[in-house]
């Protein structure tokens, strides 16, 4: 007699915010070998690539492939084993560490043109942190050993790199700094700042940052709870500081932000 087979549902975990956070088995980035490879002129679009000779391009192309994913989808996870190199091409990933008690704390937003992991490339270690598509989200992804043999023969190439990892650990330092170091409102306007420094573009009301991020996203780029996330948004829209849209926000008065990330 044939027995019905059941179908194993996924096992969530409660955290202290109260929201329900999916284990995720550990998996390497996807690298499918039937995707055709990308032109040249696609590797050039990204700035660490863009003073590599034609002919170096055109063999990372080669061996190279155009991965898609959607929002919410990772892109590695922490403990992953770095086998493929990966850039932006198009959209927003957020790069975050998870916590003990199952809170996220988002340590950088990489966009179009960044590289994504290259420390573990680099050095074979485990991923320290995870990545995630804030929204469909097109990478590069090269294998390891091939962006080695690159590197040996390309030293503009190298100089990119190491420029790139100096400015990262600059920036995490600044954003120890900033999740420690100040009030919760002064993070908001600094975040806010930042990223319409890093991703806005012109708006009739102001600045657009073109990044759906939620109110758990916010929270956890300034290390706060989503209640406090919430009002502050709330109150900022009502007092016609900044704007939340369908698929971001508006920085409306950039000159009271700067004053809130002073913290005056």
């Amino acid at each position: 007699m044939l027995m019905a087979r059941r179908t194993q549902k996924p096992t969530y975990r409660a955290t202290r915010c109260v929201r329900m956070t999916p284990i995720i088995t550990r998996r390497r980035i996807p690298y499918d070998d039937g995707v055709p490879a990308p032109s040249p002129d696609v590797v050039a679009r990204l700035p660490i690539f863009q003073r590599v000779p034609a002919e170096d391009r055109a063999r990372l192309a080669a061996a190279s492939r155009v991965q898609t994913f959607e929002r919410g989808e990772g892109v590695f996870q922490e403990g992953d084993a770095p086998t493929t190199f990966a850039a932006v091409i198009e959209g927003h990933v957020k790069i975050f560490k998870r916590l003990a008690n199952g809170r996220d704390i988002i340590l950088h937003l990489c966009g179009a043109g960044q590289i994504l992991g290259s420390v573990a490339v680099f050095e074979g270690r485990p991923y320290p942190a995870s990545a995630e598509a804030l929204e469909r989200t097109s990478c590069l992804l090269v294998p390891r050993q091939a962006f080695f043999q690159l590197l040996e023969q390309s030293p503009s190439l190298v100089r990119g790199l190491l420029s790139g990892l100096s400015l990262r650990l600059i920036e995490l330092t600044d954003r120890l700094t900033e999740l420690t170091g100040s009030q919760v409102e002064s993070r908001f306007a600094r975040l806010f700042l930042k990223l319409g420094d890093q991703f806005g573009r012109p708006h009739p009301e102001g600045i657009f940052v073109p990044l759906a991020l939620s109110r758990q996203e916010l929270a956890d780029l300034t290390g706060t709870t989503i209640e406090t996330c919430i009002r502050v948004m709330s109150r900022w829209g009502r007092e016609h500081l900044l704007i939340t849209e369908r698929d971001g926000f508006v920085l409306v008065n950039r000159a009271a932000l700067g004053v809130l990330a002073d913290g005056s």
